[in-house]
């Protein structure tokens, strides 16, 4: 069953929400780094392998492998809430709502301070517009 929101539950939910999407785009700029300097490492003019670049490298990807089981359980955790998660770098989410009977998008992305936004079920962000325009 599908939970909605209303414009003061999803800027309540926003205080436990936008850490974690701050905390997700940062995990997700680590995880970069990291692939791409294991990449580097890897690359024909990354010199040879040795004992050390096999421990480094095992190092890398175990810590490649906890930021993505961190980051599964925060998304885990916006996902269980029945928000969704629309773009980890922007840190946009959507949160479903009823407006006279018809179901719509509440739109916020990271940085946003309330929930000022929203689009219809098939557009997007592009199409987003101002809360007073919901009627």
């Amino acid at each position: 069953m599908t939970r909605f929101y209303d414009i003061d539950a999803a800027n309540a939910v926003l205080t436990e929400v936008a850490p974690l999407l701050a905390t997700l785009a940062d995990q997700r700029a680590e995880l970069i780094r990291l692939r791409d300097a294991s990449l580097a490492a890897h690359s024909p003019s990354g010199g040879g392998s040795s004992e050390v670049d096999e421990v480094e490298d095992r190092r890398v990807r175990l810590r490649m492998k906890g930021v993505v089981d961190q980051m599964a359980a925060a998304v885990s955790r916006i996902d269980g809430l029945g928000i969704s998660l629309r773009d980890i770098e922007r840190g946009l989410i959507d949160f479903p709502a009823l407006v006279a009977g018809r179901q719509v998008w509440l739109c916020w992305q990271l940085g946003e301070t309330t929930v000022d936004h929203w689009h219809e079920l098939e557009s997007g962000f592009g199409s987003r517009r101002s809360l007073a325009d919901l009627a």
